[in-house]
């Protein structure tokens, strides 16, 4: 009998020790955590950005007079139907030129349409498409700079050739944002057309 007191005090001390060494564990991790989160340390999750994005000025990647065949819409959800960019009404062949200065993150094919992407310094992201590509990737542009043409085929364009649509869009990490908020002046020849 007594050696069966023994085992069960024996055991209760043992599951006591572990106890208290995972409970000073637990603190120890979340000590670091909370620590690291004040002082600014912890690393953002991919995708993740702060709720204000970076204040970038763009110009108008088809010159000043600008038609607007189809404008932003951001769904309630990332599953629903929505318009992730604007519809530029151009002409199959004209000049497709960056909004700011940035680096060429994309240049090519992405599922059956050519698309050039550029990234700019302050993390945002620029889109245009369909666009035959004059710049290669890790190309660094100038605001004003030739990217590429214009070419037909953008499935939501309006207007039948030699009428064209640039599809222009910017992100910010996996947030759209309407690049037309961003233009050099609100105005800016911009205009959406009554259809």
């Amino acid at each position: 009998m007594a050696k069966h007191h023994s085992t069960v005090d024996h055991m209760r001390t043992r599951v006591l020790v572990l106890t208290v060494l995972s409970t000073v564990f637990c603190g120890l991790v979340v000590g670091e955590f909370l620590g690291r989160a004040h002082s600014g340390h912890v690393p953002e999750s991919p995708g993740a950005r702060a709720t204000a994005p970076p204040w970038l000025v763009l110009s108008p990647p088809l010159g000043t007079r600008t038609e607007v065949t189809t404008p932003f819409h951001v769904p309630n959800s990332p599953y629903e139907a929505g318009h992730r960019g604007v519809d530029l009404l151009g002409r199959e062949g004209q000049p497709v030129r960056a909004a700011a200065a940035g680096t060429v993150v994309h240049a090519g094919v992405v599922v059956d349409r050519p698309v050039v992407s550029v990234e700019h310094d302050n993390g945002l992201r620029t889109t245009y498409e369909p666009v035959s590509p004059q710049v290669v990737e890790g190309q660094a542009v100038r605001r004003g700079q030739l990217i590429g043409t214009l070419v037909a085929g953008h499935p939501d364009c309006a207007r039948t050739p030699p009428h064209a649509c640039l599809h222009w869009g910017l992100r910010n990490g996996a947030k759209y944002l309407d690049p037309l908020e961003r233009l050099e002046s609100p105005a800016g020849g911009t205009r959406l057309l009554p259809w």
